[in-house]
């Protein structure tokens, strides 16, 4: 019998289900792709990038741009980043996770980042926003092109302020000719 974390000695475990991730936000316009691990329960449910509430990815680029993007619609948000180069995805495409810590991430299936990167000939940089999707930095370090780690816009980061990870954020943003 298999045994799984959280659960009571001798209980058998039932497998999380296989859970699909969000398609890519790019356009051939795309300078920064960042890439996140796997999206949250509030972002499946919502079909939304960083869709929980206390994630602080969209109140970030609010503040590096300028621009009040949390009173915007999702779908003017991400023409709005599309516009500016930004692209984003994910390390992985499918995984089996309780909750959504990366820590619980079982079973990951990853995304063809490189069939991607091939499509966007502007590229300049790749980001890795926080420690799980950093995991895949041999495979992005192969595409050619630099490749740099964020800090995490995760509210399980809660050691870093918005302000310390905007400083960080802005370098990758202006490497990337984003700003």
């Amino acid at each position: 019998m298999r045994r799984c974390r959280g659960w009571p000695p001798g209980t058998p475990c039932v497998a999380e289900p296989l859970l699909q991730g969000l398609a890519p936000v790019v356009s051939p316009q795309t300078r920064l792709l960042v890439l996140g691990s796997f999206p949250s329960v509030a972002s499946l449910a919502a079909r939304q990038y960083y869709g929980h509430p206390r994630n602080q990815f969209w109140p970030l680029l609010a503040a590096l741009f300028g621009q009040p993007l949390a009173n915007w619609s999702y779908d003017r948000r991400l023409a709005f980043v599309r516009d500016r180069g930004l692209g984003i995805w994910d390390v992985y495409a499918r995984c089996r996770r309780p909750g959504s810590l990366d820590a619980d991430i079982r079973d990951a299936e990853p995304n063809d980042l490189a069939a991607l990167a091939a499509t966007l000939p502007r590229l300049a940089l790749i980001a890795h926003n926080g420690g799980e999707s950093a995991r895949a930095m041999r495979i992005t370090r192969a595409l050619g092109v630099p490749v740099q780690r964020l800090p995490s816009t995760s509210p399980a980061n809660a050691s870093w302020s918005l302000a310390r990870k905007c400083a960080a954020w802005r370098d990758a943003f202006v490497r990337a000719g984003l700003l």
